[in-house]
């Protein structure tokens, strides 16, 4: 998409004041995709394996106010990689109209082991923005056009390479 300006006005209310620290969500290189989200906790909290994910504040709340933008929530790769960090629900959605703090859902993935220790500031999440598509429904009867794939499903375009 090139030419696309990518860019619209994003409402960030500080709720912690490490943030001024820390830093607000930003963008690490030139061609990142995503932001940086800190823990805004107190203290290190502990996370062991498999225990129920846990939701940890980060600092700020945002207003995006825009129906065509919504934000995701997901692991930092190394943090998942390396520590077995991730978040509870998979991807965190933030739409357009929610406007309280953000908050990660952290969940330590491993089967066993070692607990993950999350410290004060540490980056544990990332954040992106992507379009939302907003379609107008039109009941039919039926399509207007046929697939060569129709109603197949669960594996009907098999399975080899």
């Amino acid at each position: 998409m090139s030419g696309f300006a990518g860019s619209f006005k994003l409402e960030i209310k500080v709720l912690d004041p490490r943030l001024a620290e820390w830093g607000l969500p930003k963008y690490h290189s030139e061609l990142a995709a995503a932001v940086d989200i800190h823990a805004c906790i107190d203290t290190p909290w502990t996370i062991h394996p498999q225990e129920a994910p846990v939701l940890v504040p980060s600092g700020f709340a945002m207003h995006i106010a825009d129906p065509h933008i919504a934000a995701l929530l997901i692991p930092r790769s190394g943090s998942a990689h390396k520590r077995g960090l991730v978040l509870g629900n998979s991807v965190g959605l933030i739409d357009a109209d929610y406007t309280a703090q953000v908050f990660v859902s952290a969940w330590n993935r491993n089967p066993s082991g070692d607990p993950i220790v999350i410290q004060p500031g540490e980056r544990i999440a990332q954040m992106f923005f992507v379009p939302v598509l907003r379609p107008h429904y039109e009941i039919v009867e039926e399509f207007s056009a046929t697939s060569g794939r129709g109603s197949g499903g669960f594996g009907s375009t098999g399975t080899g390479i």
